[in-house]
């Protein structure tokens, strides 16, 4: 009987020690882009994730080549991320390092632009309009993958014009000043994107095909994440924000809010469907 009990207190130390190397840890450190399609994205995951006790550390990031490398190295340990297009080359540099989690999104679209009252539709119309642009295109950063397609299309279509680097801010004041006065102004935009509303702008069309098609947000992570950390993977995969929620969510914030404030505002209009989405298996 003696010998008995000390196996059965053997095999209780050691069950309870695989339950101990086993328990999921509970702390995720997050990196996002600081841009606003990225950003709402980020934020109602987190609440997601904290509502289901998890500890959220969020590591903005400004350059993709900068963001999955610390992926890669574990500096953190999620990302969203466009990996069809946007983000496509420092994916295919990186993925025997990193997962595919979840989409989380779905509808980011990049492109030439102008306002509605600018009375051509294709980037073919660009050069025979060039003194009214002014000779440039207003740009964003360079790092951008918009930016990297947009100097392809420039090569494509031989367009005069120059691309102006820059960033989204500067580019935002530059439109606002020429859609006030009804000037002329060709511009890289995207969508989801409160501008692209605010400013009634439209794509122009590209008949070569330069531009990708709409492209779809994913979860990423550091290879072996979804193994270590299941239930919170199964939070991050309830979770998808529509795109025109993105939108609402940067119109807020155009109109006044934070981020912060417009993802909690949104996320406290959606209790009940933030408390669908955590319910789910337990561990």
């Amino acid at each position: 009987m003696k010998t008995f009990w000390k196996a059965l207190c053997a095999a209780a130390m050691v069950g309870m020690t695989m339950m101990s190397a086993h328990a999921e840890e509970k702390t995720i450190t997050m990196g996002t882009m600081s841009w606003e399609d990225i950003l709402p994205v980020t934020g109602v995951t987190k609440i997601a994730l904290e509502n289901a006790g998890y500890t959220v550390k969020v590591v903005p990031f400004s350059e993709w080549g900068i963001a999955y490398a610390a992926l890669s190295k574990g500096d953190i340990q999620i990302l969203a991320s466009q990996t069809d297009y946007v983000a496509h080359d420092y994916w295919d540099k990186n993925k025997d390092k990193l997962e595919k989690l979840s989409p989380v999104s779905h509808g980011l679209f990049q492109a030439l632009a102008v306002p509605k009252y600018v009375t051509i539709d294709s980037m073919e119309q660009l050069n025979e309009n060039a003194d009214k642009f002014g000779g440039k295109i207003v740009g964003i950063e360079p790092g951008s993958g918009l930016m990297r397609d947009t100097i392809d299309a420039v090569k494509e279509y031989g367009i005069k014009l120059q691309l102006v680097e820059g960033s989204s801010g500067a580019m935002t004041a530059a439109l606002k000043s020429a859609v006030d006065r009804k000037d002329w102004i060709v511009v890289t935009l995207w969508t989801p994107s409160w501008m692209a509303q605010k400013f009634d702008m439209k794509f122009l069309q590209d008949p070569k095909g330069i531009y990708p098609v709409s492209q779809s947000y994913y979860w990423i992570a550091q290879k072996g994440f979804a193994a270590e950390h299941p239930h919170a993977r199964e939070v991050i995969a309830s979770v998808f924000l529509p795109l025109g929620d993105n939108i609402a969510i940067n119109s807020a914030v155009n109109d006044g809010m934070t981020m912060d404030e417009a993802i909690k505002d949104w996320a406290d209009k959606h209790a009940d469907l933030m408390k669908r989405w955590g319910n789910i298996k337990s561990e």
